[in-house]
């Protein structure tokens, strides 16, 4: 029996899933939270407005304020190509309402680009946005998986903007459902009562993927119950049975061929079922995480966008 026990827990060593969970907590932004938000750059005068960069200027702003992003972008574009090289100032600006607006259409690769080629690379604390422009390209370097360059913007941060700093690292480690180093914040910010209560909330309703996957050696089917898969657990066992079925009588019988070829299907569910419950698992407790998590950052104003002090 003990023999048995072993070989058990070794079987289902092998299809072992992490733990680590990796939610997708999503946000919008509102156009009316966009329109509170003040410029900080300086009108254009009514000799620039005349010149035909002035007025695509003009345009993008005018969609950029509606979120009509794709719009917005193409003027901003056209004033870029249209604008003097003396017009350093307004470059910069145009290059920064291309690079807000890509980040706001939460497409990351397309700021990276926008910035890495841009006048905007050398520019310091004397660029009015410079503590958005540290923001987007925060989020959007740990986005891509390039995170150390999101390390390297954080310690700028936080030599520069220490309060956005903390609130950013805070986000992080909720957004990529770090619980080890969540319980630790929840621990050092005792004021924070919502960081425990999604730490307690998470730990409680959580669902064991060790567990999972046992349940689901010892009898298919039962990992996904676990769950609350009761469709792919009647399916997973339903399979596995008629399998088992269909080998036994085929070896019965003597047909030793039809038995092995059925047997090595059967293994194939039976094994395949046990990653699949441990997934199955892993998926249970993203999504609950995602749900918990998301509430609170969005009533919170935990996400990076609530961090930006100026729009367009």
């Amino acid at each position: 029996m003990k023999h048995f026990w072993i070989g058990l827990l070794l079987l289902v060593g092998c299809y072992r899933v992490p733990n680590k969970i990796e939610p997708q907590i999503c946000y919008s932004v509102e156009q009316r939270y966009l329109e509170r938000l003040p410029t900080c750059f300086s009108p254009l005068t009514n000799d620039e407005k005349s010149h035909e960069w002035g007025k695509e200027y003009l345009i993008g702003t005018a969609f950029a304020k509606e979120l009509d992003l794709y719009r917005a972008i193409t003027a901003f574009k056209r004033a870029q190509i249209l604008l003097p090289d003396d017009k350093i100032e307004r470059k910069r600006e145009v290059s920064y309402n291309i690079i807000l607006s890509y980040y706001l259409g939460k497409r990351y690769t397309d700021v990276i680009d926008s910035f890495e080629s841009s006048n905007l690379t050398r520019v310091g604390s004397e660029f009015c946005a410079f503590h958005d422009l540290l923001v987007i390209l925060y989020e959007s370097y740990d986005a891509i998986g390039a995170d150390i360059k999101a390390d390297q913007v954080l310690k700028l941060m936080q030599k520069t903007y220490p309060e956005t700093a903390d609130k950013l690292e805070e986000e992080n480690i909720l957004s990529h459902g770090n619980i080890t180093q969540l319980k630790q914040l929840a621990c050092q910010t005792p004021d924070k009562t919502y960081l425990q209560a999604i730490s307690d909330c998470f730990e409680l309703n959580k669902k064991s993927v060790g567990k999972a996957q046992l349940f689901n050696t010892l009898l298919p089917g039962a990992g996904y119950l676990y769950v609350g898969q009761k469709q792919s657990a009647v399916t997973a066992f339903l399979l596995n049975g008629a399998f088992i079925t269909a080998a036994y009588f085929f070896f019965k019988d003597g047909n030793i061929a039809a038995g092995v070829i059925t047997t090595s299907f059967e293994a194939g569910w039976y094994f395949g079922g046990i990653y699949g419950a441990g997934e199955a698992a892993k998926l249970y407790n993203e999504r609950l995480y995602e749900n918990i998590a998301s509430h609170t950052m969005e009533r919170e104003r935990l996400f990076p966008v609530f961090s930006l002090r100026y729009a367009f």
